[in-house]
Protein backbone atom coordinates (compact mmCIF):
# COMPACT_ATOMS: atom_id res chain seq x y z
CA UNK A 1 0.00 0.00 0.00
CA UNK A 2 1.62 3.62 -0.77
CA UNK A 3 1.55 6.44 1.55
CA UNK A 4 -1.20 7.67 -0.80
CA UNK A 5 -3.40 5.22 0.01
CA UNK A 6 -3.42 5.46 3.75
CA UNK A 7 -6.38 6.81 5.61
CA UNK A 8 -6.24 10.22 6.92
CA UNK A 9 -4.55 10.53 10.40
CA UNK A 10 -5.32 13.97 12.13
CA UNK A 11 -2.02 14.94 13.95
CA UNK A 12 -2.60 18.11 16.60
CA UNK A 13 1.18 19.42 17.22
CA UNK A 14 1.67 21.70 20.12
CA UNK A 15 4.89 23.74 19.61
CA UNK A 16 5.70 27.02 21.96
CA UNK A 17 7.18 28.22 25.73
CA UNK A 18 9.89 29.83 26.43
CA UNK A 19 13.72 29.67 26.80
CA UNK A 20 14.27 27.75 23.11
CA UNK A 21 14.32 28.52 19.65
CA UNK A 22 10.94 26.82 19.41
CA UNK A 23 10.15 27.95 15.75
CA UNK A 24 12.89 26.21 14.65
CA UNK A 25 11.74 23.10 16.27
CA UNK A 26 8.48 23.53 15.08
CA UNK A 27 9.74 24.21 11.65
CA UNK A 28 11.70 20.57 11.88
CA UNK A 29 8.33 18.30 13.30
CA UNK A 30 6.46 19.54 10.42
CA UNK A 31 9.06 19.15 7.89
CA UNK A 32 8.88 15.41 9.45
CA UNK A 33 4.84 15.22 9.43
CA UNK A 34 5.18 16.86 5.69
CA UNK A 35 6.65 13.35 4.51
CA UNK A 36 3.68 11.61 5.28
CA UNK A 37 1.18 12.53 2.66
CA UNK A 38 -1.83 11.32 4.58
CA UNK A 39 -1.71 13.04 7.92
CA UNK A 40 -2.96 16.79 8.53
CA UNK A 41 -1.49 18.76 10.95
CA UNK A 42 -3.25 21.33 13.25
CA UNK A 43 -1.03 23.74 15.00
CA UNK A 44 -1.20 25.44 18.19
CA UNK A 45 1.30 27.09 20.52
CA UNK A 46 -0.97 26.22 24.02
CA UNK A 47 -3.12 23.03 24.82
CA UNK A 48 -5.88 25.28 25.40
CA UNK A 49 -7.83 24.35 22.15
CA UNK A 50 -9.44 21.20 24.12
CA UNK A 51 -12.13 20.37 21.21
CA UNK A 52 -9.91 20.35 18.15
CA UNK A 53 -7.20 18.37 20.37
CA UNK A 54 -9.72 15.73 21.37
CA UNK A 55 -10.38 15.47 17.59
CA UNK A 56 -7.17 14.71 16.54
CA UNK A 57 -5.54 10.97 15.94
CA UNK A 58 -2.26 11.76 17.88
CA UNK A 59 -0.99 14.61 19.49
CA UNK A 60 3.07 15.77 19.38
CA UNK A 61 3.83 18.36 22.10
CA UNK A 62 7.20 19.98 22.10
CA UNK A 63 7.26 23.03 24.59
CA UNK A 64 8.91 24.17 27.40
CA UNK A 65 7.07 25.90 30.76
CA UNK A 66 3.73 26.04 28.79
CA UNK A 67 1.59 25.16 31.81
CA UNK A 68 -1.83 24.39 30.84
CA UNK A 69 -5.33 24.86 32.58
CA UNK A 70 -6.79 22.66 35.02
CA UNK A 71 -9.66 22.30 31.84
CA UNK A 72 -6.95 21.58 29.23
CA UNK A 73 -5.10 18.90 31.29
CA UNK A 74 -7.85 17.12 32.25
CA UNK A 75 -9.55 16.73 28.87
CA UNK A 76 -6.20 15.52 27.52
CA UNK A 77 -5.90 12.66 30.23
CA UNK A 78 -9.55 11.97 29.54
CA UNK A 79 -8.19 11.82 25.55
CA UNK A 80 -5.70 9.65 25.92
CA UNK A 81 -7.55 6.94 28.34
CA UNK A 82 -10.27 7.01 25.57
CA UNK A 83 -6.90 5.96 22.99
CA UNK A 84 -5.02 9.43 22.14
CA UNK A 85 -1.44 8.52 21.40
CA UNK A 86 0.75 11.62 22.63
CA UNK A 87 4.55 11.84 21.56
CA UNK A 88 5.77 14.46 24.29
CA UNK A 89 9.33 15.78 23.15
CA UNK A 90 11.40 18.27 25.21
CA UNK A 91 10.08 20.10 28.20
CA UNK A 92 6.61 19.11 27.92
CA UNK A 93 6.68 18.32 31.80
CA UNK A 94 8.93 21.29 32.36
CA UNK A 95 7.71 23.80 34.87
CA UNK A 96 10.51 26.25 35.15
CA UNK A 97 10.75 29.77 37.28
CA UNK A 98 14.17 31.82 36.55
CA UNK A 99 16.09 33.94 37.10
CA UNK A 100 16.30 33.00 40.76
CA UNK A 101 18.72 33.94 43.48
CA UNK A 102 19.54 30.11 44.40
CA UNK A 103 19.57 28.88 40.11
CA UNK A 104 16.44 27.87 38.10
CA UNK A 105 13.67 26.07 39.95
CA UNK A 106 11.08 23.46 39.10
CA UNK A 107 7.50 24.49 41.04
CA UNK A 108 5.46 21.79 41.86
CA UNK A 109 2.54 23.74 40.42
CA UNK A 110 0.54 20.87 37.67
CA UNK A 111 0.14 17.48 39.46
CA UNK A 112 -2.37 16.07 37.14
CA UNK A 113 -0.42 16.92 34.08
CA UNK A 114 2.59 15.18 35.40
CA UNK A 115 0.81 12.26 36.07
CA UNK A 116 -0.82 11.87 32.75
CA UNK A 117 3.04 12.44 31.53
CA UNK A 118 4.66 10.20 34.00
CA UNK A 119 7.51 12.66 35.06
CA UNK A 120 8.64 16.16 35.68
CA UNK A 121 11.73 17.91 34.50
CA UNK A 122 13.65 18.94 37.16
CA UNK A 123 17.26 19.77 36.38
CA UNK A 124 19.70 18.49 34.35
CA UNK A 125 23.92 18.69 34.31
CA UNK A 126 25.58 20.80 31.43
CA UNK A 127 25.83 19.22 28.37
CA UNK A 128 28.12 16.24 27.91
CA UNK A 129 28.38 13.48 26.18
CA UNK A 130 26.73 10.43 27.53
CA UNK A 131 25.98 6.94 27.18
CA UNK A 132 22.31 5.41 26.24
CA UNK A 133 21.28 2.15 26.63
CA UNK A 134 18.31 0.06 25.38
CA UNK A 135 16.26 -1.57 28.47
CA UNK A 136 14.31 -4.11 26.71
CA UNK A 137 14.28 -5.67 23.31
CA UNK A 138 10.85 -6.73 23.89
CA UNK A 139 9.19 -3.28 22.19
CA UNK A 140 9.26 -2.42 18.30
CA UNK A 141 9.96 1.48 19.11
CA UNK A 142 13.62 0.00 20.33
CA UNK A 143 14.24 -2.84 18.29
CA UNK A 144 17.54 -2.93 16.12
CA UNK A 145 18.69 -0.03 17.92
CA UNK A 146 22.23 -0.52 19.91
CA UNK A 147 23.03 1.34 22.91
CA UNK A 148 24.69 4.40 21.96
CA UNK A 149 25.98 7.85 23.09
CA UNK A 150 24.95 11.47 22.79
CA UNK A 151 26.28 14.96 23.39
CA UNK A 152 23.14 16.46 25.17
CA UNK A 153 21.22 17.72 27.87
CA UNK A 154 20.69 14.91 30.34
CA UNK A 155 16.97 15.46 31.96
CA UNK A 156 16.88 14.78 35.78
CA UNK A 157 13.45 14.01 36.48
CA UNK A 158 10.90 13.02 39.34
CA UNK A 159 8.16 9.97 38.37
CA UNK A 160 5.22 10.03 40.28
CA UNK A 161 4.80 6.63 39.92
CA UNK A 162 7.85 4.69 38.52
CA UNK A 163 6.65 1.82 38.38
CA UNK A 164 3.49 2.35 35.57
CA UNK A 165 5.99 3.39 33.10
CA UNK A 166 7.62 0.91 30.65
CA UNK A 167 11.34 2.06 29.92
CA UNK A 168 12.66 1.72 26.92
CA UNK A 169 16.07 3.79 27.00
CA UNK A 170 18.14 4.86 29.96
CA UNK A 171 21.27 5.61 31.52
CA UNK A 172 23.08 5.75 34.56
CA UNK A 173 25.00 8.99 36.84
CA UNK A 174 25.27 11.13 39.38
CA UNK A 175 26.62 14.56 40.18
CA UNK A 176 25.81 18.21 39.90
CA UNK A 177 23.39 20.10 37.82
CA UNK A 178 24.70 23.37 37.65
CA UNK A 179 22.71 26.11 37.57
CA UNK A 180 19.76 24.61 39.18
CA UNK A 181 18.13 24.79 42.75
CA UNK A 182 17.69 21.21 42.96
CA UNK A 183 21.64 20.62 41.87
CA UNK A 184 22.88 17.54 44.11
CA UNK A 185 22.22 14.24 42.02
CA UNK A 186 24.65 12.18 44.30
CA UNK A 187 22.43 10.44 46.77
CA UNK A 188 19.27 9.10 44.33
CA UNK A 189 18.82 6.43 42.14
CA UNK A 190 21.41 6.65 39.40
CA UNK A 191 19.27 5.52 36.80
CA UNK A 192 17.53 8.16 34.48
CA UNK A 193 14.72 7.54 31.65
CA UNK A 194 15.52 8.59 28.37
CA UNK A 195 12.83 7.25 26.90
CA UNK A 196 9.50 5.40 28.01
CA UNK A 197 6.11 4.20 27.49
CA UNK A 198 3.10 6.12 29.88
CA UNK A 199 -0.06 3.70 29.26
CA UNK A 200 -3.44 5.12 30.29
CA UNK A 201 -6.55 3.45 29.82
CA UNK A 202 -6.74 2.44 25.76
CA UNK A 203 -4.30 5.02 25.38
CA UNK A 204 -0.38 6.00 26.33
CA UNK A 205 2.04 8.99 26.14
CA UNK A 206 5.83 8.07 24.85
CA UNK A 207 8.38 10.68 26.35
Amino acid sequence: MTEAALARLDAYLVAGGKYHDIDFARRELLDLLREHEHVRTNVAANYEDVASLAASDFLISYTCDVRPSETAQHAIRKWVEAGGRWVALHGTNAALDLPRPNGVEAPRCFPHWIQTLGSQFIAHPPIAPYPVEVATDEHWLVAGIESFKTDDELYLMEYPDREALEVLLHTYWSGEATGFKEADWTGGPEEHLIQYLRPLGSGAVLY
